[in-house]
C-alpha cells in the first residue's frame, strides 16, 4: 500500500529524519510513535506530499508521491495536527467546499459530504458554525475533510492532542470505525492511545526507525526483562543457595538492607510462572520471604527502552538474546522488518 524507502530530511546541519524505510499494509491501523521532536510530523508531511524529502522516496499503491502526485494524493486523506477548518462556515458548508477543492464530481459531492458527516457522527452539528463547536467536534470536522474523496488511506497527525478524556475516547472509537473501511496511520506519543486502537506500531527516535512490529510482539520480545523482586530474612549467600535449585532464572541483583534483610531482583523468562517455585525454595531453606513483587514489561517500558539512551531495565551487563532480536535486523513471519537498531543499542 505505502512504501517508504530510505527517507531523509535535513534542515541545515540537522537531520529531522534519517534513512527511514518501512511499509504500510492495507486494512490495518498503524501507530507512528516517538517522543516530541522525533520526526513524526516530518515523516507524515513527506508521506502526504506536503514536504519534499532531502533524499528517499514514498510510493502509494505503486505511485510516486511526487512523480505521480495528483493520482497518489487522491488515495490519501490527511488531518494535520492543527485541523484546517474555516471557523465561519458550518461543517456542511466547509465539507462541500473541500469536496469541490478536491475535484469530486458535482454529481457525487452531496453523497460524499453525507458519508463524511455520518462517518464522523456530525449529523446533529452539520449546520452549526464551526467556531461554536467544541474542540473535539472541530477535530471530527477535520477528520471528515480527510474522508472526502473516499481515500484508501487516512493519515492523522496527533488526532487527540488537546482533547479532554471523554473527547479522546470518542475520537478513539471513531478511529476504530475508520479502520473497518480504510488503512489508518496516526501519530502520537500517548501510548495508551495507540495500544488501544493500533494493529501495528512504527517507533522512531531522533529521526531513526527503532521498531516496526505489532504491540503484542514488542511486549513479548521485551518480556525477557520482566523481574521478580523479593525481600528475604537472610543473607545473600542464603538467597543464592535457595535460588540455585530453580531452573531458568536470569541474572539476580542483590542488595543488603539496613535491617539485615536481603533484596533480590530476579530476571525471569517470558511467561515463566516462577513465584511458587521461589516460595517453596525459600520455605525449604527455612528463610522467610517478607515480600514478593512482580514487574512485567509494558508498552511504556518498551517505548522508553527504545527511545532513550539510558538502559531502563534489569542488569546492564547481562546480554539477553531474546531482547537483541528487536535491536538487530530481523524479519517476522511475514517477512517484514521486526526492528532496526539505534546506535545506543549496539
Amino acid at each position: 500500500m505505502i512504501e517508504v524507502n530510505h527517507l531523509t530530511k535535513t534542515y541545515g546541519n540537522h537531520n529531522a529524519i534519517t534513512d527511514l524505510t518501512f511499509q504500510i499494509e492495507e486494512g490495518k491501523i498503524y501507530g507512528l510513535l516517538g517522543p516530541n521532536g522525533a520526526g513524526k510530523s516530518t515523516t507524515m508531511n513527506i508521506m502526504t506530499g506536503c514536504l519534499a524529502p532531502t533524499s528517499g522516496s514514498v510510493t502509494i499503491d505503486g505511485l510516486d508521491i511526487y512523480e505521480d502526485a495528483m493520482e497518489a494524493k487522491k488515495k490519501i486523506g490527511y488531518l494535520p495536527e492543527l485541523p484546517p477548518v474555516y471557523l465561519n462556515l458550518t461543517p456542511l458548508e466547509y465539507l462541500t467546499f473541500v469536496a469541490k477543492a478536491k475535484g469530486v464530481k458535482r454529481s457525487e459531492i452531496k453523497d460524499q459530504v453525507a458519508y463524511a458527516i455520518a462517518a464522523t457522527r456530525l449529523e446533529n452539528y452539520s449546520k452549526r458554525l464551526i467556531k461554536n463547536l467544541s474542540k473535539g467536534y472541530r477535530q471530527r470536522v477535520g477528520v471528515a475533510q480527510a474522508l472526502i474523496g473516499n481515500p484508501q488511506i487516512i493519515i492523522l497527525d496527533e488526532p487527540t492532542v488537546g482533547l479532554d478524556p471523554l473527547q479522546i475516547i470518542e475520537i478513539r472509537d471513531l478511529i476504530r470505525d475508520l479502520g473497518k473501511n480504510h488503512t489508518v496511520i496516526l501519530s502520537s506519543h500517548i501510548l495508551s492511545e495507540v495500544r488501544s486502537v493500533c494493529d501495528h506500531l512504527i517507533i522512531i527516535a531522533k529521526g531513526k526507525l527503532v521498531a516496526n512490529d505489532t504491540p503484542e510482539n514488542l511486549e513479548r520480545i521485551f518480556a525477557a526483562k520482566s523481574t521478580v523482586s523479593i525481600v528475604v530474612d537472610g543473607t545473600q549467600a542464603d538467597c543464592e543457595k535457595a535460588l540455585s535449585s530453580i531452573e531458568n532464572l536470569g541474572p539476580v541483583l542483590y542488595t543488603r538492607n539496613s535491617d539485615s534483610t536481603t533484596t533480590a531482583v530476579i530476571s525471569i523468562a517470558p511467561d515463566y510462572d516462577i513465584n511458587k517455585k521461589i516460595f517453596f525454595a525459600f520455605s525449604k531453606a527455612q528463610k522467610p520471604i517478607l515480600s514478593m513483587t512482580n514487574s512485567h514489561v509494558t508498552l511504556e517500558d518498551v517505548f522508553l527502552e527504545l527511545t532513550t539512551e539510558k538502559e531502563s531495565f534489569g542488569q546492564p551487563e547481562a546480554a539477553d538474546p531474546q531482547a537483541e532480536s528487536i535491536l538487530e535486523p530481523a524479519t517476522s513471519e511475514s517477512g517484514r522488518s521486526v526492528a532496526e537498531t539505534e546506535e545506543h543499542h549496539q
